[in-house]
């Protein structure tokens, strides 16, 4: 443990770690493992030394894990290859140790193979020991501590599904992952006789109601015929009525000629008046004639427009009727069944 510190190791920390080390290495000797080995790992971590490096290795061998064991005593052994010649003498013996260690320890090692099922979804989320599993590590044999182990799996939106399990030393063990799907909601009971609503289960919502479609093409056209009928009628109104007036103008402004019956002799205002009159009249008919045709069209057309479709339980018949026109004439014609 002579080798010196890195030059960027803070002093608090490398008080800390020196504290640590002691700590972790009195209780690894008295067999405490679950507290030594993580206080010498937290020890190295705060201030990397060959020596911190070998005794964690050590600790973890004695411990029983040997896969992480394994795994240190390689770091040690990398580690040594880049010293320096006066290093490598001083941590020969630890060298010589971690090479028996690590072979002797390797042809133990449990291998264990996960595996998700084709139909898994995407982005599900396997964990081991608490440790997320990227897809690489999936399907492949790895090493792992012998013991008890507990892996996860969880689909997106789905519940989490555990498995546990136990491995020995020198086992090689292979798991297929079992992945619950999100729950889907039960489908509605449907009605068993006439008047019967579904019965929606329990914790499932009611489907919403259907949008509002808006008004039928059948029903704009009533809407915008019987429109045009209140303006024909408007417009008639008006003009009778500015016809009316014109009328009475021409009267005053005329006057029958003795001697003449039905002749009259008007002035120019009557003339023009009476002129105006006859075209006004004509103009009040159309607008009443086709306010007439229009309004009669939008009221047919409303009396005729088919119900809108209505789910209905337990119904027994249906009746249809619809407007028909021909070049010669029209009818309504009624068709149902029951």
């Amino acid at each position: 443990m002579a080798i010196a510190a890195p030059a960027n190791a803070q002093p608090d920390a490398v008080a800390v770690a020196e504290s640590l080390f002691n700590r972790g290495l009195a209780d690894m000797l008295a067999g405490r493992y679950a507290t030594g080995c993580p206080a010498l790992s937290e020890s190295h971590r705060l201030d990397p030394r060959p020596g911190r490096l070998f005794t964690l290795a050590e600790c973890e061998a004695l411990w029983g894990r040997i896969a992480t064991a394994v795994a240190r005593y390689n770091d040690f052994l990398a580690l040594y290859s880049r010293m320096s010649e006066a290093e490598k003498l001083q941590q020969r013996e630890r060298y010589d140790v971690a090479v028996e260690q690590r072979d002797a320890l390797a042809p133990l090692v449990p291998q264990l193979t996960l595996s998700l099922p084709r139909d898994a979804p995407q982005g599900t989320v396997v964990q081991r020991d608490g440790i997320t599993l990227g897809e690489p590590s999936l399907g492949i044999a790895l090493p792992v501590n012998p013991g008890e182990h507990v892996v996860t799996t969880r689909a997106p939106g789905g519940p989490e599904h555990e498995v546990r399990f136990t491995i020995d030393r020198s086992e090689s063990k292979t798991i297929e992952l079992e992945v619950k799907l999100p729950a889907e909601a039960p489908p509605p009971v449907k009605p068993q006789g006439p008047g019967a609503q579904a019965v929606v289960p329990p914790g499932a919502r009611p489907a919403p109601p259907p949008p509002d479609a808006g008004p039928s093409g059948r029903r704009v056209v009533t809407y915008v015929a019987g429109g045009l009928a209140a303006s024909a009628l408007i417009f008639g109104s008006v003009t009778g009525w500015m016809a009316i007036n014109e009328s009475s103008l021409a009267d005053d402004e005329c006057d029958d000629v003795p001697g003449q019956p039905g002749v009259a002799a008007c002035t120019a205002v009557g003339k023009a008046a009476g002129d105006r009159a006859k075209d006004l009249g004509l103009a009040s008919t159309i607008g009443f004639g086709a306010g007439g045709v229009l309004a009669g069209a939008a009221l047919l057309l409303f009396l005729t427009e088919p119900p809108p479709p209505r789910p209905q339980v337990g119904q027994v018949g249906a009746l249809r009727w619809s407007l028909l026109a021909t070049p010669t004439g029209g009818g309504v014609a009624v068709r149902g069944h029951w």
